[in-house]
């Protein structure tokens, strides 16, 4: 069980819509203290301030940890926002940088430009917005936005380039479990409404009838990886994988201890052989969803009916690198039964195929893998919002060491 985190206490540095500071509110407690998470931020300085904030991006952490604590956002306001709480604004005399990976929205001015392609792309399908747009969330992964239209709620989600193949994935996928576009351009889409909530709490038939819909997905798409790599999934198959662990491993040793790297380094050694061997299970490459897990289900839990959200992450590789992360977020007393389920719908798939033993190959190379997905996040991403992610890799080639020492 993690430990629970202490509150959340919001400062928000002002600007306006040109970028010019305009000061600094005092801090206010937030209800939730996931740092990403607007909806109660924005609430909260409404009801305390008067204004209606948008967030653009961290500035600073109390902590350096995620999550909660002292967390200093920059926000842009519009003037009479400003003039209506001016007793409230402080001076501020910190100083804004520039960073060449920051992201469109994270900039003055960035959020209205994708409401206003929302609200075209919403005309175009016979919609119009009928009131404010709702901030729901925004870091470096994704900025989302609930509209209200004539037609019910629709989503904006916008996300950094390295998962701007979400939008041409799920257009791909259409008609199946996915989210209905409305909209896509570049890195946003404009989704519509989708009936339940996230189903982290799923249990029993519900995670099977997950895995069902997950491996029927992959099984029509088996054999078409020229097709994905050319809506511009990332390749993590074979060689492509083997070299990202072993950069991901050579990178984080400063952060792991002598024997783990000795682990790691001769399963950098071993893993060409290890992915031939994989091959010769018989599971085909093809689409992999790279974040599959309950809470990226959405539905209600009692019909069938369900939609998998968040294909940024998604990749082309082997399938069952999906199973071990949906495993680590569903209950253990459960991990046995979903186990064989997953393992007898692959059989049922591929006659002849031996996912069995996929697994436990591939278990070592999943969790690596995870380690490369956050490096890849710091990579990319401007230096105030690593903190999201900062121990990760590390943290993940622990796990992996932790899956080969249980092999040995």
């Amino acid at each position: 069980m993690m430990p629970e985190s202490p509150p959340r206490v919001a400062t928000l540095v002002l600007v306006d819509r040109g970028g010019a500071v305009v000061g600094r509110l005092p801090p206010f407690p937030v209800t939730t203290p996931w740092w990403q998470d607007m909806e109660p931020l924005v609430a909260g300085c409404q009801e305390r301030y008067g204004i209606r904030p948008i967030v653009l991006r961290l500035l600073s952490t109390e902590r350096g940890v995620y999550p909660g604590g002292g967390v200093t956002y920059l926000a842009e306001v519009a003037a009479p926002d400003v003039a209506a709480v001016s007793p409230s604004v402080q001076p501020w005399t910190g100083a804004l940088d520039e960073q060449p990976l920051r992201l469109p929205w994270a900039r003055a001015g960035g959020p209205a430009a994708d409401l206003a392609w929302a609200d075209q792309a919403l005309v175009a399908a016979g919609r119009r917005r009928t009131g404010h747009a709702e901030q729901m969330r925004t870091w470096n992964l994704s900025s989302v936005w609930r509209l209200p239209t004539t037609e019910g709620p629709a989503w904006l989600k916008a996300v950094p380039p390295f998962f701007a193949h979400e939008g041409a994935v799920i257009d791909r996928l259409a008609g199946g479990p996915v989210p209905t576009l409305l909209g896509r351009d570049g890195h946003r889409v404009l989704m519509a409404d989708i009936p339940g909530d996230d189903r982290y709490d799923a249990t029993g038939p519900e995670l099977l009838r997950m895995i069902d819909g997950l491996v029927a997905i992959q099984a029509a798409w088996a054999g078409r990886t020229d097709e994905l790599l050319a809506l511009g999934l990332p390749d993590w198959r074979g060689s492509f994988l083997s070299a990202l662990i072993g950069d991901v491993v050579w990178r984080t040793a400063d952060q792991l201890t002598v024997g783990e790297r000795a682990t790691l380094d001769r399963f950098v050694g071993s893993l060409p052989g290890r992915l031939t061997a994989v091959d010769g299970c018989g599971l085909p490459d093809t689409l992999v969803h790279g974040d599959f897990a309950p809470g990226n289900v959405r539905g209600d839990g009692v019909t069938e009916r369900m939609t998998l959200l968040d294909w940024g992450d998604s990749t082309v590789g082997q399938p069952l690198l999906d199973l071990p992360a949906f495993l680590d977020r569903t209950p253990a007393g459960e991990a046995a039964g979903i186990r064989a389920h997953w393992e007898a719908a692959w059989r049922t798939a591929v006659p002849g195929s031996d996912p069995t033993a996929a697994a436990r190959l591939l278990a070592p190379v999943a969790a690596a893998r995870q380690a490369v997905v956050y490096r890849r996040f710091l990579d990319q991403i401007e230096p105030a919002e690593r903190v999201y992610h900062a121990g990760d890799p590390a943290d993940w080639l622990r796990r992996t060491t932790a899956i080969l020492d249980g092999e040995r």
